[in-house]
């Protein structure tokens, strides 16, 4: 099975945040960082990979994001600050590290 991605973006720390699911996190936060995706993330500027995490399946990861999306503002920051207190683009701190082509199709 491809893996498949929960995360979460801001606009700043304590900002707008937006959480979606993707099988191709390096390619999807690209896009909303490079404004080709309109809607939500453009409008508000959110383009900071803040959090996310790693599924084996689709069908887990849409459910996560779904529940992720009925929490309070409040637990979302939580969950957030107990991996990355410092609210660092994890984006540009992972994936610009690694070798290679970053963008690939899919």
């Amino acid at each position: 099975m491809q893996e498949s991605f929960v995360y979460i973006m801001a606009s700043k720390r304590n900002g707008t945040l937006y959480i979606g699911v993707t099988s191709n996190l390096e390619k999807r936060v690209l896009e909303h960082k490079n404004k080709i995706i309109t809607g939500f993330t453009e409008k508000y500027e959110v383009g900071i990979l803040i959090y996310y995490e790693t599924f084996s399946n689709i069908e887990m990861a849409i459910l996560r994001e779904k529940r992720l999306k009925e929490w309070k503002r409040k637990w979302k920051i939580e969950l957030i600050e107990k991996s990355n207190p410092k609210w660092i683009d994890l984006f540009e701190a992972s994936f610009f590290k690694m070798p290679g082509p970053r963008l690939s199709s899919g």
